[in-house]
């Protein structure tokens, strides 16, 4: 057990998730008792093979688990045979109304195709979209989005509101089922916080498939973060939703790093170095926000779960470093202690400090890899 692992005595800390039936995209698992996965979508030019493999291959880097890639024509599902032979995450082929878009991208290695069954005519060629997915092993995504809703359900509700959202998403899931066809996982996403979670929650009591959450075009990096952070905050605490998607106007890998934050700050995943660090006052013995951000820039590549915290001061200082990993707490005279598993360790002045927690967590991290 590590010096943060205090979860199995806090009930209040015990996130009960959603009972799901679980699929399949490709190797990942979404869904049942899976962990819930980050995705995110590359916006290179699909036919350009050569900077949509070097984004997904950033993407992998940051901890993507799927990657979605659009593919609007000919030259992308061509170009989406290449991408996958060169990448390891599955990719989810993002088609919108030509069924034989859908077929192409199953047929070049697509992992999931995010397709609306009856946005794509007639029920011949749904059938055909759904044996080539049963063919080449590829699960669907319905992704219902409040903006792109169906004329009728407009008229029926009057606006996009949970009962048109999850209507619609009920009419594409009962086309697949159908069809026999189970494998597929559905979203319904807003640009509105409200109506994404009322959305959801009404969602999660009517179907028992695997939910991808999201709240869409959540805008630019800090207020997309917030939003989404409220939204999928919400859902995922109320144990709703089995992969998550944050949809920033920013490098798609910051859309990574962000859902797992989400994760990391509820305790469903944990990846790489969780920072805890006083927003920085008087009684600073060192500068914390300087260190702060250069430890999360020298740290970003390390993927071992562990806590480390950085405390300006002895008022919490001691009490964060007990339940972390690896801790610095600031002092007088221009050095300060560091604690190693919640206990004091040895004393470091600040000009060295840097360098030598970036050295303590690597040989932590590299521990715990063997272990």
């Amino acid at each position: 057990m590590s010096a943060h692992d205090h979860t199995h005595v806090r009930p209040w800390r015990m996130i009960e998730r959603r009972k799901s039936r679980q699929i399949r995209v490709g190797k990942v698992l979404v869904g049942g008792d899976a962990p819930i996965t980050v995705q995110s979508m590359t916006n290179t030019r699909t036919h350009d093979v050569d900077a949509t493999v070097r984004q997904i291959h950033a993407l992998e880097e940051a901890g993507a688990d799927i990657v979605r890639v659009s593919c609007p024509d000919v030259e992308s599902t061509v170009a989406l045979k290449e991408i996958v032979r060169q990448v390891n995450v599955p990719i989810v082929a993002d088609i919108h109304f030509h069924y034989k878009r859908g077929i192409e991208a199953a047929m070049a290695g697509a992992a999931c195709l995010r397709i609306n069954p009856g946005n794509i005519g007639s029920a011949d060629r749904v059938r055909e979209v759904i044996k080539a997915a049963k063919d080449y092993g590829c699960s669907m995504r319905i992704g219902v989005n409040a903006g792109s809703l169906e004329k009728d359900l407009l008229e029926k509700y009057g606006e996009p509101c949970p009962d048109a959202m999850v209507d619609s998403a009920l009419f594409h899931a009962n086309i697949l089922r159908d069809n026999d066809f189970h494998e597929f996982k559905i979203s319904v996403k807003a640009s509105d916080v409200f109506l994404t979670v009322a959305a959801y929650q009404a969602l999660a009591d009517a179907i028992d498939c695997p939910l991808h959450i999201g709240v869409t075009e959540a805008g630019p990096l800090r207020t997309g973060t917030i939003k989404s952070a409220i939204g999928l905050g919400n859902l995922l605490w109320a144990g709703i939703g089995d992969t998550i998607r944050v949809s920033l106007a920013a490098d798609p890998v910051e859309e990574i790093k962000v859902g797992f934050d989400i994760l990391k700050s509820l305790g469903l995943r944990h990846r790489g170095v969780n920072i805890i660090a006083c927003p920085s006052c008087a009684r600073q013995g060192f500068n914390v926000i300087d260190t702060v951000a250069k430890l999360e820039e020298r740290l970003a590549h390390i993927s071992t779960p562990m806590s480390l915290s950085i405390i300006g001061c002895v008022v919490n200082g001691p009490g964060e470093a007990l339940y972390t990993d690896v801790g610095f707490t600031g002092g007088g005279a221009g050095a300060g202690m560091v604690y190693m598993a919640g206990k004091p360790d040895h004393k470091i002045g600040n000009d060295d400090m840097i360098e030598h927690i970036v050295e303590l967590v690597e040989a932590h991290a590299a521990k715990a890899a063997v272990v």
